[in-house]
């Protein structure tokens, strides 16, 4: 099947989406998005979280049908250009990125929550996060670099 989708505020179309085909996987291999990671493939670690309509959904857990004639908005799409998300700044300057697999959803994630709560406290940060997994960091970079978007917003 062909599923038309806005993809970063461009119209894009991917060809031969079979069936079962996640959104994840369209994004990836189809239309050459690879921030978006593909890590437990059952919702569980939000490495694929992007939005969809301006919800942020685990990608994995979304078929690729169910994107036809919607919105999404990648984790490259954050960025305006060469100019990064204020978000995207921060978690590289807190030194919130080690490996780097998880990073892609929790700065969607952290975007997120900082569109909706402008100023939040740790308990929101953590309770915004909980969702996404990460193993290399204890979080606590993570949460600088959330409080430090949060200030520059």
């Amino acid at each position: 099947m062909r599923v038309n989708v806005t993809v970063n505020g461009e119209q894009r179309q991917a060809d031969d989406v079979w069936e079962g085909e996640s959104l994840l996987f369209m994004l990836r291999e189809r239309l050459g998005l690879p921030g978006s990671k593909n890590a437990c493939e059952q919702g569980e670690c939000g490495s694929c979280t992007v939005y969809l309509d301006d919800v942020p959904v685990c990608a994995c857990l979304v078929a690729a049908g169910q994107a036809q004639d919607r919105s999404v908005r990648t984790v490259e799409g954050l960025a305006d250009g060469d100019s990064l998300d204020p978000v995207q700044e921060a978690f590289v300057e807190a030194g919130a990125v080690q490996c780097g697999f998880c990073t892609p959803g929790l700065v969607v994630q952290a975007h997120d929550l900082l569109d909706r709560v402008p100023n939040p406290s740790d308990p929101e940060i953590r309770e915004a996060l909980a969702g996404n997994l990460c193993r290399c960091t204890g979080y606590e970079k993570i949460l600088d670099a959330v409080r430090l978007a949060a200030s520059r917003r």
